[in-house]
This record gives structure tokens, C-alpha cells and sequence, in this order.
């Protein structure tokens, strides 16, 4: 299921060019174009979902997948051991502003606490 109007759709479908870090059968994960971090990768769901909680709801993707392979980003840019943050942003008034769910791998400096 893809939403021909999603920017992240669009990659998924190669429409739209992006640093691909990693991937799975049900997910894929890129850099962000406008990095908070020295590393800051998105890591998404194929299939099109608004935000986390539809993922979780629709059971037809593997939510823990995303979580997999934003352990393993955190591997491949060599932060797995010194930490970071994994952030799903969640509606509008949490900064969403890609409606396609999303995790953020953020690290490579301290992140500080609280956060936003």
C-alpha cells in the first residue's frame, strides 16, 4: 500500500532519490536531507502508514523490523555503543511533518535531556 502523493513513498519507489543506510523486507532507512545530528537516518515502514500508532494498529507490518534496523543503522554508523536516540514523532503538534511513520536515529554527540 503506498500514497502516491507521500514524499517517502516516493522513495520507497525510487521515485525520489536518497542515501539508503539499510534495509529489510518491511523497511528501509536513509539520511536526512536536513540532519539534527552527525547521524540522523529515517528509518520507515515500505508500506504507508500516518504515524506509529497506525503501523501498530495495522499489524501487517512488523513494528519490532523498524526497531531492528534502527539497531542496526546504529551499528553501521558506529554510535551502537556510545548511544542514541530513536524519536517517532507522532501528529503535527509533535513536529511531524512527513505523514508517512517514521523513526529518527539520532547520535554521533550528546543529545541532552529533555528533549524539544
Amino acid at each position: 500500500m503506498s500514497d502516491p502523493d507521500c514524499l517517502f513513498c516516493k522513495i520507497v519507489a525510487g521515485e525520489i532519490p536518497a542515501e539508503i543506510v539499510a534495509e529489510s523486507d518491511t523497511a528501509i532507512a536513509f539520511r536526512d536531507i536536513a540532519p539534527q545530528a552527525p547521524t540522523h537516518v529515517q528509518v520507515i515502514p515500505r508500506d504507508h502508514h500516518r504515524n506509529v500508532g497506525e503501523v501498530a494498529a495495522a499489524g501487517d507490518v512488523d513494528v519490532a523490523d523498524l526497531f531492528r534496523l534502527a539497531v542496526e543503522v546504529a551499528s553501521i554508523e558506529g554510535i551502537a555503543d556510545t548511544g542514541y536516540r530513536l524519536v517517532a514523532n507522532t501528529g503535527a503538534e509533535a513536529h511531524q511533518t512527513v505523514f508517512h511513520a517514521h523513526v529518527h536515529v539520532l547520535g554521533g554527540r550528546p543529545m541532552g535531556w529533555p528533549p524539544g
